[in-house]
């Protein structure tokens, strides 16, 4: 299993009165950010067969709702799936959300293999 955490704070994006152009902003940087860890993770899951597990967890000060859960990972969602260079609705990926009350906001990715 590889393991890493980005320092970037969801939003429930479905709740957020916000400028077309924050969102966009806000999207842009926690796909890129997503896709850069995860290239250069990309060697050790070369090590790991496919269907590949991707648990994307939210740390925060109060828990999602989980409609607005799986929202608030999209980007980050479709740059993990960008930087493994494979589609983020191939079959290959299974994908599952969770959540953790912390002090300081951030994302933990897991990626696990089949075996």
């Amino acid at each position: 299993m590889i393991s890493f955490s980005l320092p970037i704070r969801t939003v429930s994006e479905a709740n957020s009165r916000e400028h077309w152009s924050a969102k966009a902003k806000r999207a842009r940087g926690q796909r890129l950010m997503a896709r850069v860890e995860t290239i250069s993770r990309r060697v050790a899951l070369h090590c790991v067969s496919f269907p590949l597990t991707i648990t994307l967890t939210r740390i925060g000060k109060r828990m999602l709702d989980s409609d607005n859960l799986s929202r608030s990972f999209k980007a980050i969602r479709d740059g993990v799936a960008d930087g493994l260079d494979i589609d983020d609705g191939d079959e290959r990926l299974v994908w599952i959300y969770g959540q953790e009350i912390g002090k300081e906001y951030g994302v933990r990715i897991e990626v696990k293999g089949a075996k």
